[in-house]
């Protein structure tokens, strides 16, 4: 006789590792850490076989976009697929013409490359840029753009509904890296369909980054899995602060307080809106920085090396200084492919200027289709040119670093310079966002502080703690790294169990996606 009982404990099981578009996936969720114990187990028994090992991991990777995306998954195998053999022909042209003219394909920036190969392998850089791009702007710009040009021809435009997959942003631009670079003979093309597809979908990174480099990562592909005590103990380390920056301070101070003062602005004070804009600083920075040094340690427990993603931005003494240090991967993506090509500093100062804006106003747009992020972008773009410009007028050389009163002022202004674009970056609207600028400026009310303290605590606490831990010396969180890293593992097993029981403490009925994946 069948036990009905049996059957929905059964139907419950399968439903969890169904997709669900309401439950994503995501590092911070024991569904995640059940699956990912079970993953390492078979990882480990593959070590030698590096075959069935990519081909392994490139199956879960697959798994893990399903969670959250659903068949959409189809999406970056077509863009594994077209970018693959779109290298393939790239490289198949200018070696052909290389070795009709005698000189070297993999130059740097194919100096030595005859102008009929360059314009033929062109074409297909071409290609693979119109591939990404169209299915890149489909999913994320259609309703945007149809909503700007449906006005001239009717006044009832209904958005379509188009679902957009996640980390379309993220698994494109790394794709596309990899075919500019093969045609700037910064790297030779893969010869194994399999060794890319486990590049562009390694699950790590792949729904919000960091953006890895095929330069920096196809040659741990294929090399011997060594997974050292330092490697293990870092990672350990990272993925430790990591769950606990994104699930018990973000988190936390996001569902407590920040989105109810974003999403009714007017109906807070002018020191709970300030407040609110400094919460959400510090909740998008743990948010993002949290995914990313759990990215980061997951991979290093696998064997990989990421490059680092976040370096203290809210340090930074200057634009330009925050943009070296704050998603750096995209960062630098978005100087190598976008402002270079555009010109960067090769044009004169005024074409300099603009190239920064018109990458900022860009990086803006790829967050989202939005006028706001747009703004948020240009804001940016226009404080880089202003940056540029101020320090060729002080003669500054490119390592100026200012010391004590100076130092903290120029920290101070960048801080809140980027503090009053992160409201145009978080509001769907611009009266959202004019709303709470009107309300800090005219409608303060500091004597409401201790109420709010009092009103708050676990929010103030929390916040606290964020910048107290974020703004303290370089040396103290290498001393931290050091002593965890010291430890032995069932040390370091009872600091994550210990960091598991304060999230379950802390966190929310719902589970709280990454920020960056609706990127």
């Amino acid at each position: 006789m069948t036990n009905p009982f049996s059957d929905i404990i059964w139907s419950k099981v399968a439903s969890q590792f169904a997709y669900n578009s309401q439950e994503p996936l995501i590092f911070s969720s024991g569904l995640f850490l059940f699956l990912f114990l079970a993953f390492a187990s078979v990882y480990v028994g593959l070590k030698r076989k590096d075959t069935l090992r990519i081909l392994f991991v490139t199956l879960f990777s697959y798994y893990f976009y399903y969670k959250s995306s659903g068949l959409y998954f189809c999406l970056l195998a077509f863009v594994t697929l077209s970018d693959f053999f779109i290298g393939k022909k790239i490289h198949t042209l200018i070696s052909a013409e290389c070795r009709a003219n005698i000189c070297e394909p993999f130059s740097e920036d194919n100096t030595n490359l005859p102008s009929d190969g360059k314009n033929k392998a062109k074409w297909f850089v071409a290609l693979s840029v119109i591939i990404d791009l169209c299915l890149l702007g489909y999913f994320k710009y259609t309703n945007f753009f149809a909503g700007m040009i449906a006005p001239i021809f009717t006044n009832n435009f209904q958005p379509w509904d188009i679902f957009l997959p996640v980390g379309i942003s993220f698994f494109t631009f790394q794709s596309l890296s990899y075919t500019i670079d093969i045609y700037r003979g910064k790297i030779k093309p893969l010869d194994n369909l399999m060794d890319y597809a486990f590049f562009v979908s390694f699950f790590p990174q792949l729904v919000a980054g960091p953006i890895v480099r095929a330069a920096d990562f196809i040659p741990q592909i294929r090399k011997p899995l060594i997974v050292t005590q330092q490697m293990f103990s870092e990672g350990v380390f990272l993925i430790i602060s990591g769950l606990f920056k994104k699930a018990v301070i973000s988190d936390y101070i996001s569902v407590n307080f920040v989105e109810r003062v974003f999403d009714r602005p007017e109906l807070y004070s002018g020191l709970e809106n300030l407040l609110a804009t400094y919460g959400y600083t510090l909740q998008i920075y743990c948010d993002f920085s949290g995914y990313s040094d759990m990215a980061i340690g997951i991979a290093l427990l696998l064997g990989f090396r990421f490059p680092i993603n976040f370096n203290s931005p809210y340090k930074s003494e200057s634009p330009t200084e925050f943009w070296r240090r704050w998603h750096i991967s995209l960062s630098s993506w978005l100087k190598d492919y976008l402002y270079i090509s555009l010109g960067g500093n090769r044009k004169g100062k005024i074409r300099q200027y603009i190239n920064l804006i018109v990458t900022m106003l860009l990086g803006g747009l790829w967050h989202g289709a939005s006028l706001s992020f747009i703004v948020w972008g240009g804001l940016h773009g226009v404080a880089l040119a202003i940056d540029k410009k101020k320090n060729e007028l002080l003669h500054r050389p490119k390592n100026y670093h200012p010391t004590g009163w100076k130092r903290f002022l120029e920290v101070f202004i960048t801080f809140h310079f980027v503090a009053l674009c992160w409201i145009f970056f978080r509001n769907s609207t611009f009266e959202n966002s004019w709303v709470m600028i009107q309300m800090i400026f005219t409608n303060l009310q500091p004597q409401i502080l201790f109420e709010w303290i009092a009103s708050y605590s676990g929010v103030a606490m929390l916040m606290v703690l964020g910048y107290i831990l974020h703004f303290l010396p370089e040396k103290f969180t290498e001393w931290t790294k050091s002593k965890v890293s010291s430890t032995n593992i069932f040390v370091q097993a009872l600091l994550v169990i210990l960091v598991i029981i304060i999230v379950i403490q802390v966190k929310s009925s719902d589970i709280q996606p990454f920020i960056y994946f609706q990127f």
